[in-house]
């Protein structure tokens, strides 16, 4: 393909995305296949001689389009939000242009100082505290990292080496394994299961402290575990607090766990994946209070702030709490500026040693949407959540489960667990459209999640409708998989 064929090519392809996107809502949200599909759809191996774009693009529909869960569907109301946009989708066409590989400030100087400068603006729209910025001369400071379990696990490791060197220095006479033999951090019972297997990755305890009936960690809950803990010898240095868990979007107390954390002197780290977008609004910011006490603090803009995944903005209070923690410089990675204490160098700040120009994505959706449009975006999909929640209100059969704060809506029909669990097996099996369920405490509920940018009020009311007919069917005695099984 030379530049000739791109340019029409491009363009085409263009149109095929504008057109997926925009007739999205006429495919079958969640695919009717078998796992295996699709190797006996394609040759044993690649071909020897070009084949032509036509080709591959029907091999597209043929191929792709079948096995495909349609996140941006109107119909899609599993998991998260997974976020996209148009000017987004330009940006990232333009990162794959550039294709530089931005782990040093010399290796792209954009590409790092654009970054910098985007994690500032997005702090200061959610009204993190000053400390978390770069600014000219700040200590903090912000890095695009590829997820929330990327960010929580290169916390836990940075506490892990500071509490190590401390130790170190105060007792010499402790090796570095019995240190880590004895180290345990925290998180509620709701917490993400990325943070557990960030303390097993980095060999280190990790517990779980019961949370309240709200499903949201308190610190009275923290204070006893770590006291068992000292008394058994061990030795607390992390915490990792949700603000909007994954089951039920609860929040724990910054309020009462920060002042904890700070009077123990181990890490509190922030994990507001989901709902750290929606902070962008003012009247959402009270679920932050207690935000000051942390060390660090991220959410995925890619997950409800229009921008194409992977995005997950990680700030520090303290950037050298990261890089000196895993600072590494081979002569091939040197360059004049470094010592200047006038750039960032990413490379220390995240596990890979290369990354993409992710910030370009950032900069072309706040300055195309403003600040105004992304608010206006998160209050739709809570306006269209409460709309849900007062529909599964007006409906005696059903129970609302959890707290409705944003966008997802927890529901069951009154009844026990193998009851909601044939009504989560039906909605599925339609496939017209597409949820997941969740666990709180001992009940199997079922998690309604505003996702896609296109949906509308509609496309709600036709989800309620359809998921009371099924349970209409359920509760009469009939089952539209049973007779598959």
């Amino acid at each position: 393909m030379d530049c000739s064929d791109f340019r029409k090519r491009g363009k085409e392809m263009v149109d095929y995305i504008a057109d997926y996107i925009e007739e999205i809502e006429k495919r079958q949200v969640y695919p009717d296949l078998n796992p295996g599909y699709l190797r006996p759809m394609l040759p044993e191996s690649a071909p020897e001689d070009p084949e032509t774009f036509e080709d591959v693009m029907k091999d597209v529909e043929r191929v792709i389009m079948p096995g495909v869960t349609h996140w941006h569907s109107p119909y899609f109301f599993a998991y998260f939000p997974a976020g996209q946009s148009y000017p987004s989708l330009l940006a990232d066409m333009l990162c794959g242009a550039i294709g530089c590989i931005g782990f040093s400030w010399t290796a792209s100087p954009a590409c790092t100082e654009l970054e910098t400068v985007m994690l500032d603006w997005l702090g200061k729209m959610i009204n993190l505290p000053k400390e978390f910025l770069a600014g000219n001369d700040g200590e903090g400071g912000g890095v695009i990292q590829g997820t929330a379990s990327e960010a929580s696990l290169m916390v836990l490791l940075a506490a892990r080496t500071k509490v190590l060197q401390q130790l170190q220095l105060k007792h010499p006479e402790l090796s570095k394994a019995e240190i880590m033999d004895k180290l345990v951090g925290y998180s509620s019972d709701q917490a993400h299961s990325s943070v557990e297997r960030a303390g097993l990755i980095g060999g280190v305890k990790m517990k779980v402290i019961p949370s309240d009936e709200k499903f949201a960690a308190r610190g009275p809950a923290l204070r006893k575990a770590m006291e068992e803990d000292k008394a058994a010898g061990l030795i607390p240095f992390f915490f990792c607090a949700t603000l909007g868990t994954t089951p039920s979007c609860a929040f724990d107390n910054l309020l009462e766990l920060g002042p904890i954390c700070k009077e123990e002197n181990i890490w509190l780290h922030i994990d507001a994946a989901y709902a750290g977008s929606a902070f962008v609004c003012p009247e959402f910011r009270h679920f932050m209070k207690g935000v000051e006490f942390a060390n660090s603090f991220n959410f995925n803009p890619h997950k409800w702030l229009l921008v194409n995944f992977d995005c997950s903005t990680l700030w520090v209070k303290k950037r050298t709490d990261l890089t000196e923690a895993f600072k590494l410089n081979p002569v091939y990675l040197q360059h004049n500026h470094q010592d200047s204490g006038l750039i960032t160098d990413y490379r220390h700040w995240q596990i890979p040693l290369g990354r993409r120009f992710r910030s370009l994505k950032m900069w072309f959706v706040f300055r195309m949407y403003g600040v105004k449009g992304l608010q206006e975006h998160i209050r739709k999909h809570i306006r269209l959540a409460r709309e849900f929640e007062d529909l599964v209100r007006q409906d005696e059969r059903f129970e609302i489960s959890a707290g409705v704060t944003l966008g997802l809506v927890c529901f069951r029909l009154k009844g026990s667990n193998e009851l909601n669990k044939a009504l989560l097996e039906n909605i599925n099996h339609t496939r017209k459209i597409h949820i997941v369920p969740c666990k709180l405490r001992d009940k199997f509920v079922l998690r309604f999640v505003i996702c896609s940018r296109t949906t509308e009020s509609h496309h709600v009311q036709f989800a309620w409708q359809h998921i009371t007919e099924l349970a209409a069917e359920l509760l009469n005695g009939g089952s539209r998989t049973q007779g598959n099984q």
